[in-house]
């Protein structure tokens, strides 16, 4: 089984399983949908729904680990601006 590295924004990063990467995506495509609309609320939830997940399933890398990251999510305190900035066509998670 594949792993990725994912950089949480002001947190570190974590080793997860590519398996893990569907449920990533739905919550990713969630996040995507909310950041369009520009409905705060539920933007603040998914986004902090992906990130738990993120943390949940991962493995945390020790902090002078130096390995180059497969995938940056913003932090948890991000806003709406700056997740739009950062969203390809496909969302946070390509895929």
């Amino acid at each position: 089984m594949a792993d990725m590295v994912v950089r949480i924004m002001g947190e570190g990063q974590v080793r997860l399983a590519d398996s893990h990467l569907a449920e990533l995506n739905k919550l990713d495509d969630e996040l995507l949908a909310e950041t369009e609309s520009g409905d705060e609320a539920a933007f603040r939830r998914t986004l902090g729904a992906l990130l738990d997940t993120v943390r949940e399933l991962g493995a945390p890398l020790p902090d002078d680990a130096l390995e180059p990251s497969d995938l940056i999510l913003p932090s948890p305190d991000a806003t709406l601006e700056e997740v739009r900035a950062l969203l390809r066509d496909d969302g946070l998670i390509p895929g």
